[in-house]
């Protein structure tokens, strides 16, 4: 066989796996553009897994460069893209003007703390103690807004408040400010509360005064 056909021959060699390559390129772009796929319900994987876990974990918010809050839970799970931080089984402290001073104090089943508004959503069990009011407040579920400086419970929640007085009370819908230094219940209270002359004052839900406490 000759050179001139040899090289004829590779030429359309070559012309024939590149019309086949072509050929495969369109028929994958065809089917891709045919096809359509069903993911279902899935969501993204960052709205529903964790970027950190720990376990046995202290997590301190600071704020100024000064601690303002300390809490110790079995498990923490950090979400960023939502800037959350989930934790499970939580002691925690609260403190003043110093970390030796210790505003209120108690334990949580579930938290989850808004890391940017430091607001706290806590449920599964709440038990604090505010040692600057020498109260213990008890319940299924509160919030903390961190910016008002306000605790409240669901509308239909019952929230127990007990002192080492003896007063003793509860009621749903609880609210209280921190900056007021007030609390209130909308509804359903019930108990004894002993004011500073020692006098006890059995309350029932009826008028405006008697569901605020100051």
């Amino acid at each position: 066989m000759s050179k001139n056909k040899i090289t004829n021959l590779k030429k359309h060699i070559v012309k024939g796996k590149a019309w086949k390559l072509h050929t495969c390129y369109l028929l994958i772009a065809i089917c891709y553009l045919n096809c359509t796929f069903d993911y279902g319900d899935l969501e993204p994987v960052e709205s529903t897994m964790p970027d950190i876990v720990m376990e046995n974990v202290e997590y301190v918010r600071v704020r100024s460069a000064e601690p303002i809050a300390k809490f110790t839970a079995d498990r923490a799970e950090r979400y960023e893209n939502q800037s959350i931080m989930k934790l499970e089984n939580i002691s925690f402290e609260q403190f003043g003007e110093t970390v030796e001073e210790v505003n209120a104090a108690g334990t949580i089943g579930n938290a989850v703390i808004e890391i940017d508004s430091g607001n706290i959503l806590m449920d599964n069990g709440v038990r604090i103690e505010v040692e600057s009011e020498d109260m213990i407040i008890e319940t299924q579920l509160l919030e903390w807004k961190d910016e008002p400086k306000t605790l409240s419970a669901g509308d239909e929640d019952e929230v127990s408040i007990s002192m080492s007085n003896g007063s003793s009370f509860s009621g749903i819908g609880f609210f209280a400010d921190a900056r007021r230094r007030t609390l209130e219940f909308s509804g359903n209270v019930s108990g004894i509360f002993i004011a500073e002359d020692d006098e006890e004052e059995n309350i029932e839900s009826g008028s405006e005064n008697e569901n605020e406490i100051e």
